[in-house]
């Protein structure tokens, strides 16, 4: 499993701008799982910095950007500038993979609630209660 960061680890309650919710040391943001042409899981990415770089709707799925950025929310996919640069472009999102970490990371008890995006939710058949929306306003 790769996350991506956790916590602002200085200064308690003081949140890791941009993410106004990682202020207690309780929140984690996990990157999504991929595989390599072989169809082995990697921990690689697609991006130097690990963020901006999506899984992005299907034509027929829910498309949660479009919607939030149609409502005014500017900085929804703001991290699409925060990549440093595209790498590992063999790799390819693994559903089964990404499905699998899910379902191990919501069997813990301690988890209160795991935010994804909805047409993620949706492909990879998930329907844990503790699986939501994060709202238009995250980032």
């Amino acid at each position: 499993m790769v996350y991506l960061d956790a916590n602002f680890p200085f200064i308690d309650k003081f949140p890791l701008l941009p993410h106004l919710s990682h202020n207690d040391g309780k929140k984690i943001d996990v990157s999504l799982i991929y595989e390599n042409p072989n169809g082995q899981l990697t921990n690689r990415k697609p991006s130097v910095s690990g963020y901006g770089v999506y899984e992005s709707p299907k034509p027929k799925e829910y498309n949660q950007t479009t919607v939030c950025k149609k409502e005014g929310y500017w900085q929804y996919d703001f991290p699409k500038y925060l990549t440093l640069g595209k790498i590992n472009k063999d790799i390819q999102f693994s559903e089964n993979g990404t499905r699998n970490l899910v379902d191990l990371i919501l069997k813990q008890h301690t988890i209160g609630k795991m935010f994804i995006e909805p047409h993620l939710k949706t492909r990879l058949h998930l329907a844990n209660e503790k699986i939501r929306f994060h709202g238009c306003q995250a980032v």
